[in-house]
């Protein structure tokens, strides 16, 4: 049997394992594919996985995900000690239960859900699971208006620009609704205000606008679609939704951009998705989406389970986790608080604009993004050089640092970019030690005339 990534044939029983020193008396290999016959001591069990991922990639040298690769040791410990503890089970782990509302109505206030409205909101695994509960409440409260007014609702639309996170066309080809792609254009890399109405009619159920992007980390004109879509729904007498993609800024606009108007300070922002692996400066993997209100969160999609002796409401694609990434999250929510939070997010982005600066000062890139948005430099070969970004990537994995290159999305898709993402614990001296070895490796490059080949354009997903 295969799993879903599987391209090898596995049935052959002598691919097997060849522990170097686990035990100096074990002389009988592992099988990789099968059970062992005979169970084995755990400090060898563990020894022999150890030494399988020792060239496994320095997860703080990788700058290509977003993902949380540092925390504190209390914060460790909490969640190696809430482990055991499953969510789902709220009369067993009331406490746990109580922590998730917390942090709920923390992350609700903090993009000024207004109290009297009740912000509703719910934890999940990550963003992915949140952004298919918002638009599957999208997709119901849309069929609902339908319904009222008597229209059809077999077509459903979304709307949304070319540089979405995958999971967005995910939702659209699992739910039956049709994607609405805003191209992007080179040189300006997020959805232009100017060209949204265009795509909007009675059977969208909502828009997309993301606050920080994956491809450039920059955020989107938010505040402008939300005024383009306005226009529209006095103009047509229809109210169409906005939900913002919050995945990675959700955690960082409030505390070094407070001014910017993004949130539930915008009345057609119905939902918001964040990211609590991500800037919310927590392990893989935990995920928030908030709701304006009650009423924007229908009522036939919440489940009210009589599970292990009491009935509770449930909204999720899941349903048995660990509850320590909640109890994680509401740790750094407790050790940080405002000031905590805006202190490290002050010194990422006083990290992302120096070392932005430095690769500028080479002359040799465009400058994409240099991190003022959420730390995340992005950049392009702007000069005819010997070399690609995907040189200059490789020669930097050979050094340790993992930094992707790929294409910008449909319509921009012939320009090559290379990303780095700035998270806690990576320091400035790390910041200058990797511009000296930025340098070194386009000395390196130009030295040669090979180029190494593009990388098949695929959908950019990190």
């Amino acid at each position: 049997m295969h799993t879903l990534f599987d391209n090898h044939n596995h049935d052959n029983l002598e691919e097997i394992i060849y522990p170097a020193y686990a035990r100096r008396d074990m002389v009988e290999p592992v099988p990789k594919y099968q059970l062992p016959t005979k169970g084995m001591p755990p400090e060898v069990a563990a020894q022999i996985i150890r030494d399988e991922l020792m060239l496994e990639g320095n997860p703080r040298l990788n700058l290509a995900t977003f993902v949380t690769t540092w925390m504190e040791k209390e914060a460790k410990e909490l969640i190696a000690e809430t482990l055991d503890k499953n969510l789902i089970d709220k009369d067993e782990y009331p406490t746990t239960a109580e922590i998730e509302k917390r942090c709920v109505r923390m992350i609700a206030k903090l993009f000024h859900g207004a109290a009297h409205e009740k912000p509703i909101g719910t934890s999940t695994i990550g963003s992915s699971e949140a952004i298919m509960l918002a638009g599957l409440a999208m997709k119901w409260n849309w069929k609902k208006r339908q319904k009222k007014t008597g229209n059809s609702s077999t077509v459903p639309n979304l709307v949304m620009g070319t540089n979405v996170q995958v999971v967005w066309e995910k939702f659209c080809r699992y739910f039956e609704v049709e994607p609405r792609m805003i191209p992007v254009v080179p040189g300006s890399y997020s959805t232009n205000p100017e060209n949204v109405a265009s795509y909007l009619d009675e059977n969208t159920i909502g828009v997309v606008a993301i606050l920080g992007t994956t491809y450039t980390g920059e955020f989107e004109p938010i505040e402008q679609i939300h005024e383009v879509i306005k226009d529209f729904s006095i103009t047509n007498g229809v109210k169409i939704p906005l939900h913002i993609d919050a995945a990675s800024g959700g955690f960082v606009a409030p505390f070094i951009h407070p001014e910017l108007q993004w949130d539930f300070r915008l009345p057609l922002v119905e939902s918001i998705n964040v990211s609590g692996h991500k800037y919310g400066l927590v392990y893989p993997g935990i995920g928030w989406v908030i709701w304006r209100s009650e009423a924007s969160l229908p009522e036939e999609l919440i489940f009210k389970v009589n599970y292990l002796g009491g009935e509770l409401p449930t909204f999720t694609l899941n349903f048995s986790r660990s509850g320590s990434q909640v109890i994680a999250q509401y740790y750094n929510f407790l050790r940080l608080g405002k000031e905590g939070y805006t202190n490290i997010f002050k010194a990422m982005q006083a990290i992302s604009l120096h070392l932005a600066d430095q690769i500028d000062s080479l002359g040799i890139f465009h400058m994409i993004s240099r991190g003022k948005d959420i730390p995340v430099i992005c950049f392009e070969i702007k000069t005819e050089e010997p070399f690609t970004v995907f040189d200059l990537s490789y020669r930097l994995r050979e050094k340790g640092w993992q930094i992707p290159a790929y294409f910008m999305p449909p319509n921009a898709q012939n320009i090559a970019v290379m990303r780095i993402v700035i998270r806690e614990g990576f320091s400035r001296d790390m910041a200058d030690m990797l511009f000296k070895d930025i340098k070194t490796s386009v000395d390196e490059l130009r030295s040669r005339t090979h180029r190494h080949p593009p990388k098949k354009s695929l959908r950019f997903i990190h």
